[in-house]
């Protein structure tokens, strides 16, 4: 019947007396057609009511979301090269070209793209509209330039990665430094820094120097590796991967031959702007972050009392990193100093070589000629050659830290020689720097200058109970120095070559010794190559009465 309607309450009514019955029972049949007949409805009609009852009608047009004025490829086109306009046009202040610049732009020149020329039309494109779509199709440029999610990574075991940087100090100078050059000023303070990657040990050191010095970081890596004064400063050992960013000294040549001779890769991350919007730089966090503890925690205090030179701040220094290496791991329930010792490798750590060797690695060559004096200047220092070498171009084997000379001519070394006239000391001054002071309030100013802190905070090493019961009694695995010897300085390379220099320390032929000294020449030559074992050996055979009588003929 045409006309008739039912109820809303009658229909909630039937709807709960049917969500009590099975889906499949034969009394909801029952009680649909008596209802329908009692309304005077169909049960086709009752059962459309029944399903139209409280059904969310659309709040939306049926076209959302689709331009009217463009196509959807059209308009999804114009978006593209809008927000190809605003990233071109972007600098580091994130200034870019507006959507009305850019539709102006479109519509008055066009613009040319790998697809051809496109050009629109006046008064087609509008400023909401472009906005609403660029939002909508995932073109603003906010999601364009949203860095992509961080990588966390960390090493496995102990001493598998450090990461290496320099920061300069907040206190930027000392009132006496060490040493400085006239011509260039006071020298800056900067800090030197070393983390281990897996359990975030660092050992940090102070250095006066003019910009990233080479020389400083080679010195503070040597002392970085070797054992620590203090048993509780656990940190030691050769690392496999030295992580550091793309400054002078990971560029340097003698830098990189060093840790190549220690066996340390080095790995220097991607500069800022290779990797399209990915921010590189944020890999450095584990360098960085120790950084800002140190200069907030530890470098406030010399507020109350400043160190006269850096030797002095290294001590100051490496008493808060003992504190600061036994606080709390970032993610284990221990402190980084338990987590270092905790997962050491299976082989131990790789000890250290002597400072000697050491010195030998940071040798660089540098091809000069000799002079027909045969002397070569460095630096206006002047070494004397061999007369061999006289008016011939040789490559010079000056290191860093050697006060000696090394020449190689073809495939044979020369050396070492040392200066002829004596280096040229360094001029030392000492000065003390002026601050300005800000002025304050009458009642603070006069609680700054009244308030005092004791040096032990400063001086005193925090040995206390509760940080020597982490350091561990039993000492650490080892493994030996591997010695490369690329310069063939310690040890011969063979039997020959070390009779050869038998011969030339004796001052005669070996032929020319009776048959026990021969003997005893062999036996030395043979048990080792080392140097110093084998002259010691035969100076003291040779140097004894009964052995010198027979030695001279």
């Amino acid at each position: 019947m045409s006309g008739k309607r039912i109820f809303p309450e009658a229909l909630i009514s039937l709807r709960h007396r049917l969500s009590s019955l099975p889906s499949r029972s034969k009394e909801r049949r029952s009680i649909m057609q008596e209802t329908a007949n009692l309304y005077g409805l169909s049960e086709s009609t009752l059962y459309r009511a029944l399903n139209a009852h409280n059904r969310p009608k659309p709040l939306r047009r049926s076209d959302c979301g689709k331009p009217r004025i463009l196509p959807a490829d059209e308009m999804e086109m114009y978006c593209e090269i809008i927000a190809a306009m605003k990233i071109r046009t972007s600098n580091k202040k994130s200034r870019h070209l507006s959507t009305s610049e850019c539709i102006r732009l479109l519509q008055d020149f066009g613009l040319d793209t790998p697809s051809g020329f496109f050009k629109a039309d006046s008064g087609q494109l509008k400023k909401t509209t472009v906005n609403h779509y660029l939002k909508l199709w995932g073109y603003d440029r906010n999601y364009l330039v949203r860095q992509p999610p961080a990588v966390r990574f960390q090493a496995e075991h102990s001493n598998d990665c450090w990461h290496f940087d320099l920061s300069p100090s907040d206190l930027k100078h000392v009132k006496e430094p060490l040493w400085l050059d006239k011509d260039r000023g006071a020298p800056t303070l900067m800090i030197y820094s070393v983390v281990d990657d897996r359990s975030g040990v660092a050992y940090q050191e102070y250095h006066c120097v003019y910009g990233e010095d080479v020389e400083a970081a080679l010195r503070f890596m040597f002392t970085a590796m070797l054992p620590k004064k203090d048993a509780q400063f656990v940190l030691q050992g050769i690392p496999s991967k030295l992580y550091c960013d793309a400054g002078p000294i990971a560029r340097s040549r003698i830098f990189l031959q060093v840790m190549d001779y220690l066996g340390v890769e080095v790995i220097i991350h991607m500069p800022k702007g290779s990797d399209g919007t990915r921010v590189t730089a944020r890999a450095k966090g584990k360098v960085e972050r120790p950084f800002r503890t140190v200069k907030e925690m530890h470098e406030t205090l010399y507020h109350f009392h400043e160190p006269q030179n850096e030797v002095e701040a290294n001590q100051w220094l490496f008493n808060y990193l003992i504190r600061y290496n036994n606080m709390d791991h970032r993610s284990e329930a221990h402190s980084r100093t338990e987590d270092w010792q905790l997962n050491l490798p299976a082989t131990g750590i790789r000890e250290m070589c002597s400072w000697d060797r050491f010195c030998t690695f940071a040798r660089e060559p540098e091809r000069c000629k000799v002079g027909l004096d045969a002397r070569v200047s460095i630096d206006g220092i002047s070494y004397q050659v061999d007369p061999d070498l006289a008016e011939e171009t040789v490559v010079l084997w000056w290191g860093l830290f050697d006060s000696e000379l090394y020449v190689e001519f073809g495939d044979k070394r020369y050396g070492p020689y040392h200066s002829v006239n004596g280096p040229i000391p360094l001029g030392r001054y000492r000065s003390f720097k002026k601050t300005k002071q800000q002025k304050r309030a009458e009642r603070i100013a006069v609680l700054a200058g009244e308030i005092k802190l004791p040096r032990a905070a400063l001086e005193n090493n925090p040995n206390d109970g509760s940080l020597a019961a982490l350091v561990l009694v039993q000492e650490p695995p080892k493994t030996a120095f591997v010695d490369p010897d690329p310069f063939i300085e310690f040890t011969f390379p063979d039997r020959v070559a070390a009779k050869q220099a038998i011969a030339s320390e004796l001052g005669l032929p070996l032929a020319k010794l009776n048959q026990e000294q021969r003997d005893l020449i062999n036996q030395v030559v043979a048990e080792t190559l080392n140097k110093r074992l084998i002259f010691e050996q035969i100076h003291a055979f040779f140097n004894s009465p009964l052995k010198g009588k027979q030695h001279v003929k």
